[in-house]
């Protein structure tokens, strides 16, 4: 079954759980995400996490319930289809014997559990326009489930001909069960509470399976019987995340993608400085504050980091050098959240009253994921811009300029030819969920007279700085028009 627009039920859906979308991509309290389900553990007596999920046909009745999106979901005019599949086997958890921060974990399987789960897969309709690499996000998790990188990386990915999978990793997800920190303070419904006629028959045994669970679902990917991917020829699989999903994929690339080898790529989109935890304990540790991708993986790691998640965030103390096997981009301008996640929303609908970042997240993400995939081709390294200066380390405070801006990092004319301070840092007294949707604060008439005279001064500043950003690979060429049609909407004083 394809869909060509959300439905209007979808719509309604999304609107009402905006802050359940907004709070999915939240960090806080990771330890609390999907308690064990309550369903039967046996002991790892043999490794079974080498295992593929199966795949089956979910049953014709109910509906598909979509990611939560501000985004409109338009497949079929860009030649897409989406079709449902339920993913299960047995799973194993796995208990850490030792966390260093460079990310050499040493990790043992303790129980394993039966799970059932739910994929989406979304492909060329045409197997002529696939690309060959095929994305795997870890949906992310609060009040619902929502796949932000999905949003964040289109238009790009049908563009250029990806296949794209959303793996329902996630006991909230499934089950249902206390929110993170979200909209239903007293809990929200999972796949199986919400379309019980479809989804009755899926089950998750809890988060302490996640990892194993998402390795399995690769792994059945890859078979070459596989018919999940409508015909298409797998070349490459990439694991996706963004924000809390980002954790996790922290913790796959330490403890798991060495011993299974099953990505030919990982992208971590918004991390901290920790990893998610082995267990789905509340009490369990994460890891240690400063934590590293290990420098021993056979594949290479991308790391796209905002303003936020360097200093609200903590990512910080982990930063780590860029090497022939790992790439950082951290962006100037950004925070963890910004307008693009509300889309045609008003910031007000999640209490916040500052006007939030409008930084260009949206398009770097997608000129990083593009790099990425040359990287994965033809073996072209990313650009290797320099990290964020710091004005300290302890705390950590970001460098600014003499407009506010940060100094470093990737540089777009958002911040390099400014019309407005760009901070990933809210005004204080905001709550902890705006703290995360950053500030705009737009210059005065006076001030972008005195920077550029004219309007026609600005644009020429600004077309000179976009397109040097697009030759140094941190603005995609195909979004030109648009930003130069943005950058036409700034008022000048007559």
């Amino acid at each position: 079954m394809s869909y060509v627009f959300e439905s209007p039920v979808h719509w309604a859906r999304s609107a009402k759980v905006l802050v359940g979308l907004v709070v999915a991509i939240l960090l806080v309290s990771i330890g609390c995400a999907g308690a064990a389900s309550g369903a039967q553990a046996t002991s790892a007596h043999a490794v079974t996490y080498q295992s593929a999920a199966a795949f089956s046909q979910p049953p014709d009745v109910g509906h598909i319930i979509e990611p939560i999106s501000v985004q409109p979901l338009v497949l079929a005019p860009n030649g897409y289809v989406q079709q449902e599949f339920f993913a299960s086997g047995t799973a194993t958890a796995f208990r850490a014997t030792s966390t260093p921060s460079d990310g050499k974990w040493s990790i043992t399987p303790t129980t394993t559990a039966h799970y059932a789960t739910r994929i989406l897969v979304r492909r060329p309709s045409d197997p002529a326009k696939f690309n060959g690499t095929v994305l795997v996000e870890w949906m992310n998790v609060s009040d619902g489930e929502s796949a932000p990188d999905w949003d964040y990386l289109n238009p790009m990915l049908m563009r250029d001909g990806y296949a794209y999978v959303a793996v329902s990793a996630q006991a909230l997800g499934v089950d249902g069960g206390k929110a993170i920190l979200g909209a239903a303070a007293a809990g929200t419904q999972g796949l199986v509470q919400e379309e019980p006629a479809r989804y009755g028959s899926l089950h998750h045994p809890g988060d302490q399976y996640a990892l194993d669970i998402f390795a399995q679902i690769a792994k059945a990917l890859k078979a070459p019987h596989t018919t999940v991917l409508g015909g298409l020829k797998l070349k490459r699989i990439v694991a996706v995340g963004e924000s809390q999903s980002a954790y996790y994929l922290t913790t796959f690339a330490d403890a798991l993608q060495p011993r299974t080898n099953i990505f030919d790529g990982i992208f971590i989109h918004s991390r901290g400085g920790s990893g998610a935890p082995l267990s789905a304990s509340v009490t369990s540790k994460k890891g240690p504050d400063n934590l590293r991708i290990r420098t021993d993986l056979k594949i290479p790691v991308f790391m796209f980091e905002t303003q936020t998640d360097l200093v609200q965030l903590g990512y910080t103390p982990a930063q780590q050098p860029n090497t022939d096997r790992i790439r950082t981009w951290e962006v100037a301008g950004t925070s963890h959240a910004d307008t693009y996640d509300l889309g045609n929303y008003s910031p007000t609908i999640i209490g916040c009253t500052q006007q939030i970042n409008d930084g260009p997240q949206h398009e770097v993400v997608q000129a990083a994921f593009s790099a990425y995939e040359r990287w994965l081709v033809d073996g072209t390294a990313p650009a290797s811009p320099p990290p964020f200066k710091l004005a300290s380390t302890n705390p950590p405070v970001l460098a600014l300029d003499q407009n506010g801006n940060v100094i470093g990092g990737v540089r777009t004319p958002a911040v390099n030819v400014p019309v407005s301070t760009l901070s990933g840092a809210a005004p204080p007294g905001t709550t902890s969920l705006c703290q995360l949707f950053g500030q705009t604060t737009p210059f005065s008439p006076a001030k972008l007279a005195s920077l550029y005279k004219s309007q026609a001064g600005y644009l020429a500043a600004y077309t000179t700085s976009l397109d040097k950003a697009i030759a140094e690979g941190y603005i995609l060429s195909a979004d030109r028009a648009e930003l130069l049609a943005q950058a036409m909407q700034v008022q000048f004083p007559a």
